[in-house]
């Protein structure tokens, strides 16, 4: 089984992480005088919980996770930025990842000065297991796999996945950002059998705190203790904090249910689209879908106030608008469009 901790950077093993003076005293405080804030009350005159302890306890109760194992990131692509700065010496070492996939693993690969390795999905957008792990060399740190992925929508097979864990020399990134709309669950349950398995998911789709910014990274507690200690000391802010901490406590199954539904129904009538060459099989909140002039739909949609997200220039998608499940009336005046668009 593959040590986490010997694939971590050696200065990184060794940071003294920032600290506060409220990291070193745990009991119940009244007169705030050690971090030069306005001492007049406005509910955001204090800074934030740099651990999130409060937040935490509530993911841990909605996710079944231990809060050791919790990361609380300023969404999603802080702990992927977080992977690279942890495990990925910069010009030496390098991941792989597939293609088509979610933008942001190459970027913060680019801005870390990281070798960036694309392998090819197939053209079924299924995973090719011989060609990832052919990939990896002695040098390879990550891998990162997006199920349900963007902008596919398809779930990779979970028995491949495993494999890669298994067999994949490095940390395993496994990015579950739409796994609340999949049709199978996730591996948040088997996190303790992986020791290389970092799995990513948000609150910005299911649950619908987009504008919150909050993202959730589960790892190993020694891995979420490392990303504690690389992290900016207070990166989630008082009022996210608070309104993620209440939104928490809601229910998301009756909207992830119609959604799902919604979903399922603009396939079957999109089929009968004209301008529609193929419907690619999803398990997330979106369709990605081929037609012959994926520019001109473009806009033509634009036209009349609807914005979709054109992919046709993206490795393996070409002729391809991906369309996210709106409200059902959104989902109709959608359709209505593309019905009179002549194929």
């Amino acid at each position: 089984m593959i040590d986490p901790i010997s694939l971590i950077r050696k200065n990184i093993r060794s940071l003294a992480p920032y600290s506060t003076a409220r990291d070193e005293y745990s009991g119940e405080l009244g007169i705030y005088l050690d971090a030069n804030e306005n001492p007049y009350e406005n509910g955001v005159n204090r800074y934030p919980d740099p651990h999130q302890k409060r937040l935490k306890e509530r993911v841990s109760a909605v996710k079944g996770v231990p809060v050791e194992n919790i990361f609380i990131g300023n969404g999603s692509d802080e702990p992927i930025d977080l992977v690279y700065r942890v495990f990925c010496e910069p010009r030496i070492d390098n991941v792989v990842s597939i293609a088509p996939t979610y933008g942001m693993y190459s970027v913060a690969a680019a801005t870390n000065d990281v070798e960036f390795r694309e392998v090819p999905l197939k053209e079924d957008f299924a995973l090719d297991v011989e060609a990832l792990l052919a990939a990896a060399d002695d040098h390879t740190k990550l891998l990162f796999l997006c199920s349900p992925n963007n902008p596919s929508g398809n779930s990779f097979l979970r028995e491949e996945i495993v494999r890669l864990l298994r067999e994949f020399p490095g940390m395993v990134v496994l990015d579950e950002a739409y796994i609340d709309f999949a049709r199978q669950p996730g591996f948040l349950s088997e996190l303790s059998k992986y020791p290389n398995l970092i799995l990513l998911q948000t609150l910005s789709k299911a649950w619908g705190m987009a504008g919150l910014r909050l993202g959730l990274a589960f790892a190993r507690p020694d891995v979420v203790a490392t990303f504690s200690r690389v992290k900016y000391p207070y990166n989630i802010n008082v009022v996210t904090q608070k309104m993620v901490y209440d939104r928490l406590a809601e229910d998301i199954a009756p909207q992830v249910t119609e959604i799902v539904a919604q979903r399922e129904w603009l396939e079957k009538e999109l089929a009968g689209c004209p301008v529609i060459r193929h419907i690619y099989p999803s398990d997330a909140n979106f369709l990605l879908v081929r037609v012959d002039d994926p520019r001109g739909v473009y806009e033509r949609l634009i036209t009349e106030g609807i914005i979709v997200r054109d992919r046709s220039r993206i490795r393996g998608c070409a002729g391809c608008l991906r369309i996210t499940v709106g409200t059902p009336e959104e989902n109709r005046r959608t359709l209505e469009i593309l019905k009179e668009m002549k194929g």
